[in-house]
């Protein structure tokens, strides 16, 4: 997502800084170019608008225009406003106050309300919250079953509703068990239509007066645009919303209702979907969002997605492999599941700064899942010895592995020849180690190199 909003807004400023000093003219200019980005991005077009507006009058600022640097001056305002547009700052859940906290997932039949309830679970479950998930969903087959099998998953327990039960007596039920079970966040699925409708409205309306509600989330399907955007005014005009989360930003949208959406609404994004699992669902932060959109990367969400994955202990455990040279397959194999946890290879490589430069290069090495896939079958088809000593992996384990794995002979040499690389990688950085000696920094002696 944002990817060609991304490269259309990089060659905008690339021009500019192409200019030793700016005029109002360049100015304008980069901003005619800026807002056809934003319109073929799919954004709202009052919105284009008044952002273009806003980044022009600060843009055209005799501090920008006096600036050493002012094509950099302009990125900056333009990342402010970005960052103003897409909400400011991190919007939190409302979960203090009176418990159980109640919250009510709404919008329209296929925008993934249920999922998006499950996944919202697991995240506070992990927070230290005690979830309870409500089907309330009585007219879509199944839609009760799936919840129970997620929250199954989940080891979240889930009320037990029925289709001749009315969503309103559902709601009511679960808040009182939820209450006398001890559990302090309430997750209410509600039912979609294809489109809004009376009934749609006056159900939700009759389940927020039935029930104190917290928060009643927004879910809307990044794919859908600026119909996304119509809709949640739509329904935040009738029910009034507290925030938005939006699914499918994994995707290839091209990011114009999380543009949007906040300016419309008024409401802010406090979710966002970015994969098919149970995991990922993310808190929103505007900020970031703004400097991936600029192709500056997203270090401190990589960094929060490698922390959630590795264990402080296992980290310094496999330092010291790494320091004593005794890497394994297995370690490898260890590190590769790590990476998976984290999300796609094309999610992670969106995070690295100055990641659009390197892809828009040729011969440009590209995120390939499907390798990383074989690696993973490769090793895992190794006896436990053969993990922890390559060296026994002779020419008929080699063809074992490959049946195994379903691979050829030819991958497992290349699995085996890119793990022994980097063992000798290892070991000359081992070889140019300092130690530290009353303060100053020195090379190890030769008689302490391996």
């Amino acid at each position: 997502m944002f990817e060609n909003l991304t490269d259309r807004l990089e060659g905008v400023f690339k021009k500019l800084r192409g200019h030793g000093r700016l005029t109002e003219e360049n100015i304008e200019e980069a901003m005619r170019e800026v807002r056809t980005a934003l319109l073929e991005a799919d954004v709202n077009l009052q919105v284009v608008k008044e952002f273009i507006a806003s980044v022009t009058e600060k843009a055209v600022g005799k501090e920008v225009l006096a600036s050493l640097a002012p094509g950099q001056q302009v990125v900056k305002v333009v990342y402010e406003e970005l960052v103003t547009l897409l909400g400011s700052e991190a919007e939190p859940l409302r979960l203090d106050g009176a418990q159980p906290v109640v919250i009510m997932m709404a919008g329209l039949q296929g925008s993934g309300k249920t999922t998006t309830s499950a996944k919202l679970a697991r995240l506070l479950k992990e927070k230290g919250r005690k979830p309870f998930l409500v089907p309330a969903d009585v007219y879509r087959p199944a839609a009760i079953e799936q919840l129970h099998v997620l929250g199954e998953q989940l080891e979240v327990p889930v009320f037990n509703s029925s289709t001749e039960q009315s969503p309103v007596d559902i709601a009511r039920q679960a808040v009182a068990e939820a209450e006398k079970a001890g559990y302090d966040t309430v997750i209410i699925d509600t039912a979609g239509r294809l489109h809004v409708d009376e009934q749609l409205m006056g159900e939700l309306q009759e389940i927020s007066s039935a029930v104190r509600l917290s928060e009643v989330l927004f879910v809307a399907d990044a794919m859908t645009g600026q119909d996304a955007v119509a809709v949640a005014d739509k329904f935040n005009t009738d029910l009034e919303i507290t925030g938005v989360v939006l699914t499918k930003m994994e995707g290839d949208a091209r990011g114009g209702a999380a543009l949007s959406v906040k300016k419309i609404t008024g409401k802010p994004i406090k979710f966002v979907g970015v994969g098919e699992g149970l995991d990922a669902l993310e808190i929103f932060h505007p900020d970031r969002t703004a400097s991936r959109i600029l192709g500056m990367g997203d270090v401190l969400s990589l960094i929060e997605k490698a922390e959630q994955v590795v264990d402080e202990k296992e980290a310094k455990k496999l330092a010291q492999k790494i320091r004593k040279n005794v890497f394994t397959l297995q370690d490898f194999l260890d590190q590769l599941q790590n990476i998976k946890k984290m999300g796609s290879m094309e999610q992670l490589m969106s995070m690295v700064p100055g990641i659009n430069k390197l892809k828009q290069l040729q011969n440009a090495p590209a995120p390939n899942e499907k390798e990383l896939l074989k690696t993973e079958a490769i090793i895992l088809s190794m006896t436990k010895k053969e993990r922890t000593n390559y060296k026994i992996i002779n020419a008929g384990r080699r063809q074992r592995i490959a049946k195994g794995s379903g691979t050829s002979l030819q991958e497992v040499n290349r699995v085996l020849k890119s793990y022994t690389m980097m063992l000798k990688m290892m070991k000359k950085m081992q070889g140019k180690a300092v130690i530290t000696t009353g303060g100053k920094r020195r090379k190890k002696p030769k008689g302490l190199r391996r």
